[in-house]
């Protein structure tokens, strides 16, 4: 049986991404961006607060959906699917979106004063950190994308040495809550981990094994249902403390606020996990709507925010709440619009990683 709030969590996660990204252009610790505005202590407030663990989250929830992809099909069916989804729409965004993006980003940081087509020649030979905010070579919000990819294969081969070595049942649908609580420890050693771009494939690995090989129970999920708002009042306090220690106190905490960082991931994790199944479990029109829109939309929506940033940046005479507010509004719309178009062409639909709509 499909668990449907699997997909729900997982549109709503993705559904954020927009004034998360939005945000990234006020921050106050003095990252680069596409676009820099004003510090805004408020809007950090809010990267700081779901960064810990809403990308996590996809990761754990791509790891129980392979638990259950692979009940119907084999290894190779997998990695095939895996090219078509994931590999396709990274390929295509990297080469076509993500140009773009450099290209403003070297506009607004570095003063570049050439053309977009001239500034293609920039892209592919300037290497610098994969992010583009120089205008060099970079994949934007696609790294989920080539970071699901890579786990997914060393995923796989996990997977194959483990049933060639354990012979037997483990056990793990039985594991307590505070077995599940003590998953936290492993987190703070895992972060500067193989790291690529500031990101953890260690990290992330480790999360999506926990969706294939723990969550992905039935057992596991109801003792995650049952404690949902313990996790979550856990996960809420360590958010708090992480954003107040980072941002707001002026000291620097050093190994204080990574374990708050590992505890806001790993409890928040756990209580959306518990209140998606107590709450989201179902389908709808709107659901079937929203999770079909959700690939093509992740594919498109940072351009948009960028864009609309870029372009009002100079019309609102430094006023923050609308410098923020009035281009996630127009990316959300244009986003979405962008979506139904590319749904609707099947070719898009292929470089996008999903199908074509049915109309619905």
């Amino acid at each position: 049986m499909r668990k449907q709030f699997i997909d729900n969590l997982r549109w709503m996660t993705v559904f954020l991404l927009i004034p998360y990204h939005a945000a990234q252009a006020f921050n106050t610790w003095g990252e680069l961006n596409f676009i820099c505005f004003a510090p805004n202590k408020v809007l950090s407030s809010f990267i700081v607060f779901f960064s810990p663990f809403f990308m996590p989250l996809l990761f754990l929830l791509a790891g129980m959906s392979s638990r259950y992809a692979l009940k119907k099909r084999t290894y190779g069916q997998c990695i095939v699917e895996r090219i078509k989804r994931l590999m396709v729409p990274f390929v295509f965004g990297t080469l076509f979106f993500c140009p773009i993006m450099a290209y403003i980003g070297d506009k607004t940081n570095l003063g570049y004063e050439g053309s977009l087509c001239e500034h293609y020649k920039v892209f592919f030979t300037k290497w610098t950190d994969l992010s583009g905010f120089d205008g060099g070579f970079g994949v934007g919000q696609f790294w989920f994308l080539y970071f699901l990819f890579v786990i997914s294969l060393v995923s796989i081969g996990i997977f194959v040495l483990v049933k060639k070595v354990v012979k037997k049942q483990t056990g793990v649908e039985k594991i307590p809550f505070w077995g599940l609580a003590l998953m936290v420890i492993p987190f703070p050693f895992l972060y500067d981990l193989l790291s690529v771009g500031g990101k953890s494939f260690a990290e992330y690995l480790y999360v999506f094994l926990i969706g294939y090989y723990i969550m992905s129970h039935d057992q596991v999920i109801e003792k995650a249902e049952k404690f949902r708002y313990v996790s979550l009042v856990i996960g809420l306090v360590a958010s708090i403390a992480d954003v107040y220690m980072f941002l707001w106190s002026g000291r620097d905490f050093g190994t204080v606020n990574v374990i708050a960082k590992a505890f806001a991931e790993w409890f928040m994790i756990l209580g959306l996990i518990g209140i998606g199944k107590n709450k989201l479990d179902f389908a709808n029109k709107t659901t079937a709507y929203m999770s079909r829109r959700s690939f093509p939309y992740f594919s498109i929506h940072f351009l948009w925010v960028i864009l609309f940033q870029y372009w009002l940046s100079d019309t609102f005479g430094g006023n923050i709440v609308l410098l923020y507010t009035v281009p996630v509004v127009c990316a959300y719309i244009v986003t979405m619009a962008c979506a139904e178009i590319c749904l609707r062409i099947p070719f898009l639909c292929f470089l996008m990683g999903t199908k074509k709509s049915s109309g619905k």
